[in-house]
């Protein structure tokens, strides 16, 4: 039995990139031997078993071969006589087909240090071709290195291309999609993912309601600029979609089965950034009805996301007569305005009128 650490880490360790999750092949073992050293089993697709120290995955060496469509449909084969070389001809990119023994010994028997040197994403093997997420994968690794000059060799945009012509990508999930979606987001290039899914013809089956827009040659500069500014996924989810226009962005979420947190905020953006953007100006009247429709008065915890999205989409807007409009109106307590005598319809028209009286206080001709 050998055990080797590969892909993402070794990928990693070798780029003096951040590493945060280990992965580790083993050769030469069966299942019982894994169980009977402590390990527990996960799974049923193929033999990975939890460390029972670490809690990190180990994989018995195994092939694959292509049974059906989508990134589903493979059939594995883990024996001890599987090897190292033909478990990590299994994997996408040569960069990620490498593995390091205890004693840091370097196995590459595709050249992924030689691709990694010149800064070039490259696929194994033409099974690459068979897996549609892998599309999804390379324009995310594309997003996540090209501040360090990273490219994708022609040979696997040719292949990426011929993947997006067929069916294979409409046998993704939504939950997948929007994952390499979302991780996408957290890059340090999540421009360069859409920009990547364009050229190769994938963004109309993966993220279609973003084809108009990505005619558009604002559109990706502007989403780089304020990626720069902040790198919050959900805020550049929210600007992203806000940039799009008209964009039916409940629709989007709900086909993507995205969280709550982002539909909510994406909305949110979409309605109101152009009001936010210019808070300080407005009458008094536009004030409170940004808040309320934005329900900031019951929930003042959105406003710190909700400001995100704005400084991004609007860096030299002023609105910081926000917070001190909504610490005022907090501290209004219907309970002395009913000591007052107001009750009922009156009560809420007193409150409105001071909530009024406050945004007044704060507009441009106070």
């Amino acid at each position: 039995m050998k055990i080797y650490l590969v892909g993402g880490a070794v990928r990693d360790t070798l780029l003096n990139y951040p590493v945060y999750d280990k992965d580790w092949v083993v050769v030469g073992a069966s299942a019982e031997e894994m169980l009977a050293q402590g390990y527990q089993a996960v799974g049923q697709d193929f033999p990975v078993f939890i460390h029972p120290e670490s809690g990190e995955e180990y994989a018995l060496a195994r092939t694959e071969r292509k049974s059906g469509k989508g990134y589903t449909g493979f059939q594995y084969f883990a024996d001890k006589a599987v090897t190292l070389e033909e478990d990590l001809l299994r994997r996408d990119l040569t960069i990620n087909a490498m593995a390091m023994d205890e004693d840091k010994t370097i196995y590459d028997p595709y050249n992924g240090q030689s691709d990694l040197n010149n800064r070039v994403l490259r696929h194994v093997s033409p099974a690459f071709a068979e897996d549609p997420l892998r599309v999804l994968r390379v324009a995310r690794f594309a997003a996540r290195y090209h501040h360090l000059g990273f490219t994708i060799a022609d040979e696997t945009l040719e292949l990426m291309h011929q993947l997006s012509s067929g069916d294979e990508l409409e046998h993704l999930t939504a939950e997948r999609m929007w994952k390499e979606f979302e991780r996408s987001l957290g890059e340090q290039s999540p421009e360069v993912f859409l920009s990547v899914l364009n050229s190769v013809g994938a963004i109309t089956k993966v993220l279609p309601e973003l084809t108009q827009s990505l005619k558009s040659e604002t559109l990706l500069p502007l989403f780089s600029q304020l990626c720069q500014q902040n790198n919050d996924p959900e805020v550049r989810f929210a600007c992203l979609l806000s940039l799009c226009g008209d964009l039916d962005i409940p629709a989007l979420c709900n086909r993507l089965r995205t969280p709550n947190a982002y539909k909510e905020l994406a909305t949110q953006c979409q309605q109101h950034h152009k009001t936010l953007s210019a808070f300080n100006q407005s009458d008094a009247e536009t004030k409170l009805n940004a808040l309320i429709k934005l329900d900031l008065i019951r929930r003042p915890q959105r406003l710190a996301k909700i400001l995100l999205c704005v400084e991004a989409l609007h860096p030299d807007s002023k609105f910081d007569s926000i917070h001190p409009i909504l610490d005022s109106i907090s501290q209004i307590q219907p309970k002395k305005l009913i000591a007052e005598g107001y009750t009922g319809a009156s009560l809420g028209e007193a409150i409105q009128q001071r909530r009024l009286q406050i945004c007044s206080d704060f507009s441009p001709e106070a």
